[in-house]
């Protein structure tokens, strides 16, 4: 509107845009307007030893496509193994729960090290997922056990407490974490549940064992103890998914989730 028009239609202008601000205003107030809830969410478990705030940062940087929880797994440091594995997992079932009640549609699992070998876990018990992302893949009972010769004679103390009915005694053994040894005392069941060879334990068993076929995306880097056989002994043995993706990176073990940020987020954001 040009100044040197009348003042009567300068001010028809400006009530004309007032009036549009406010409805404007109004509109962008309004409850359909409001930026809406993501309708994916993702369970984060971080690896041995560690603890939720070491894998949270993999969860920020999913916030784009999922809002997510990072949970504290009974292998934390400070849970030192204190619940068997099946309990571990309904720990996982309860927050899966939790998101379904709240609403989200897609409900996705991510683990780094032990917590990947948790997802894999996961999905020969539950079928209640919509997929699952393994940063490099850890703990490894039956390299322990047979290639290194670790806790023969814990494992057999362990069997033979929870035959007697005693699953709560403590049991002395071994862990292995990257190259890093630890001595322990740990439940006789816990140290069954996770460190049979044959077990929930094993990688490679649980991804013939799905309960259903979902997406699996498994990242691992080029440094990673795993790295030469994480594909072929974990990625392909899970059920063929279409939406299935195998990535490798230029990282080690503890690199991973972050290297692999970029190339998870958009994974998640192409899942049917």
């Amino acid at each position: 509107m040009s100044l040197t028009q009348p003042l009567h239609l300068r001010s028809n202008y400006d009530v004309v845009m007032k009036r549009f601000l406010i409805i404007l205003l109004l509109a962008l107030s309004a409850p359909w307007a409001q930026a809406q809830p993501k309708d994916c969410a993702l369970v984060v478990m971080h690896g041995k030893w560690g603890n939720p705030n070491y894998i949270a940062a993999f969860g920020r940087r999913m916030e784009p496509a999922c809002d997510f929880e990072s949970i504290e797994m009974p292998w934390s440091g400070r849970r030192n193994y204190d619940a068997p594995y099946p309990v571990a997992l309904q720990e996982i079932a309860a927050q899966v729960q939790k998101f379904r009640v709240q609403g989200y549609k897609k409900i996705l699992l991510a683990g780094h090290s032990f917590g990947a070998n948790a997802a894999l876990a996961y999905m020969t018990v539950y079928d209640d997922v919509d997929g699952i992302l393994l940063l490099a893949p850890g703990h490894t009972p039956g390299m322990m056990v047979y290639q290194m010769n670790m806790n023969r004679g814990a494992l057999l103390e362990a069997q033979e407490l929870m035959a007697q009915g005693h699953p709560d005694t403590l049991v002395n053994f071994d862990d292995l974490n990257q190259g890093k040894f630890r001595n322990s005392k740990i439940r006789a069941d816990a140290l069954w549940t996770y460190f049979d060879p044959a077990g929930m334990g094993s990688m490679q068993l649980s991804a013939k064992r799905f309960k259903k076929p979902v997406p699996v995306f498994l990242a691992i880097g080029t440094r990673d103890p795993l790295f030469r056989t994480a594909k072929a002994n974990i990625f392909e043995a899970t059920p063929a998914h279409a939406a299935s993706q195998y990535v490798e990176l230029e990282a080690d073990h503890g690199s991973t989730p972050g290297a692999a940020g970029a190339a998870a987020l958009a994974w998640i954001q192409q899942l049917p």
